[in-house]
């Protein structure tokens, strides 16, 4: 799995329009604190007690078409993602990339997102219901 940086994913999605983007979050995270512009949503965990998602490898491969075809996931933080990614990898899946940061980023001193990198912070197109 390869490991890149928020930016690295735009550029790569801009350059291969084949490339699947995977937002792993739950449906709440994706909906209501936003999710970037051209992700699709397939949990990891589901709400309400975070379970793994048993169906993930496949909802991923009935979207994909097939398991040479670029993934790229992102997550919360980049942490869940990495599992995800290492879930289809040995589910065959052969180009998997994780997006470092994920969405909001990591904690800063005050247990606060997105002050100290993510998706958002460096400034890449994202909405929220």
């Amino acid at each position: 799995m390869e490991h890149i940086h928020p930016k690295q994913a735009v550029e790569i999605l801009s350059a291969n329009p084949d490339t699947l983007f995977i937002d792993c979050r739950t449906e709440a995270e994706f909906y209501y604190v936003g999710h970037p512009t051209d992700a699709v949503n397939i949990e990891w965990n589901t709400e309400p007690d975070f379970e793994l998602n048993p169906h993930f490898c496949d909802a991923v491969l009935s979207i994909a078409g097939r398991k040479e075809r670029p993934v790229i996931l992102i997550c919360r933080s980049g942490n869940r993602s990495v599992d995800a990614g290492l879930a289809l990898e040995k589910f065959g899946f052969t180009n998997v990339s994780n997006v470092l940061e994920g969405f909001e980023g990591p904690l800063d001193p005050e247990h606060h997102r997105g002050t100290k990198g993510g998706w958002r912070f460096h400034g890449l197109s994202w909405r929220q219901l």
